[in-house]
């Protein structure tokens, strides 16, 4: 039977998304091994069940289709998402302020980022910079590093002809794709070349994770 991510996060089903992310991140704290020094086994579970359910429920696309199917197909981990990999972040620094420790979440996480070509350790953690992580040869790669690539790879490009007096004073622009309509804000002082990035805005279009690149030329 499919799992019930709901009731493994005790949320009611028209949850709203803040709702779930501070109840993902109030559970996350309280199953923390750290915070569970008799039951490590136990909690390092429960820390993966409820990972599992966020990375479905966190993430909106997969958050429709377990709502319309009672499952879905691929449930990836919670870095494959933006929205679901930011929350992660936020909950590091959770666990950096209550003095937790990051070390068990190699074992929960460790094979699914190693797949992904990396060596590192979440002993590495630290800040400034967000989220870090020891990378090949001691250097240093942040989530970005890691999973940035296969964001990037899924980008969609367009390019944009606009006036020399548009490039000097700055415009803005509509952008069509798949029906919906996209705002393309134009700096003063852009030239022919320039990259406007639409952050994630193939959410909106296309219903997955990807930036909309617009390269704009001067006519």
């Amino acid at each position: 039977m499919a799992k019930d991510y709901y009731r493994i996060l005790g949320v009611a089903r028209d949850a709203s998304d803040d709702k779930i992310k501070k109840v993902y991140r109030k559970l996350a704290m309280k199953y923390h091994p750290d915070r569970n020094p008799d039951k490590q086994k136990w909690a390092n579970e429960k820390f993966k069940e409820i990972n599992e359910a966020y990375g479905v429920l966190g993430d909106p696309e997969k958050r429709r289709q377990y709502d319309r199917f009672g499952t879905v197909g691929n449930i990836a981990d919670i870095f494959s998402s933006n929205a679901t990999r930011s929350t992660f972040e936020d909950l590091m620094g959770d666990f950096g302020g209550s003095g937790l420790g990051f070390d068990f979440l190699d074992n929960i996480f460790g094979d699914a980022l190693k797949g992904r070509g990396y060596s590192f350790s979440f002993r590495n953690f630290g800040r400034p910079g967000g989220i870090r992580f020891g990378g090949p040869a001691g250097g240093r790669i942040s989530l970005d590093d890691l999973f940035g690539r296969v964001q990037r790879s899924r980008d969609v490009r367009y390019e944009l002809f606009i006036t020399a007096d548009e490039a000097a004073k700055g415009t803005k622009k509509r952008l069509t794709r798949n029906g919906r309509r996209l705002e393309v804000n134009i700096p003063a002082g852009v030239n022919r070349g320039s990259l406007v990035r639409l952050k994630n805005a193939c959410q909106v279009t296309d219903g997955r994770q990807g930036d909309i690149v617009v390269q704009i030329n001067i006519k």
